[in-house]
């Protein structure tokens, strides 16, 4: 669910995030969020925060977003930014086989992606 909340700076959304991709983020080794560009996503802008929750446990943390990348599908993400940078040990075939797994390939073509980057906001 997007929160409405407006801080200085823009907009506040909230993500909801399993407990593997939410530790990645918060130490980060995680600095690129990969979601479909749907109708929700569009809302989301540079400068805009995003609270991050964790399924398990609840926990929260914010990120403040720095650049919006969309790409027609993964495979074409992947060509531009590194795997590494989302979360991903492996190399982009297998990031794109783990990504379908969540958003299959007519999900993408019919949406596009979206690589939201992130910035710790105690880095301001």
């Amino acid at each position: 669910m997007t929160e409405q909340n407006v801080f200085a700076g823009g907009n506040v959304h909230e993500m909801r995030l399993d407990p593997e991709p939410f530790e990645k983020i918060r130490t980060g080794r995680k600095r690129i969020e990969l979601r479909l560009w749907d109708e929700k996503r569009k809302k989301i802008g540079v400068g805009d925060k995003i609270v991050f929750v964790e399924r398990v446990s609840g926990e929260r943390l914010a990120r403040r977003v720095c650049a919006l990348h969309v790409f027609c599908d993964f495979e074409t993400l992947f060509k531009s930014l590194s795997p590494k940078k989302c979360g991903f040990d492996s190399d982009a075939a297998q990031a794109i086989k783990e990504m379908e797994r969540f958003y299959p390939e007519e999900k993408q073509r019919e949406n596009e992606v979206v690589g939201i980057e992130l910035e710790d906001e105690r880095n301001e």
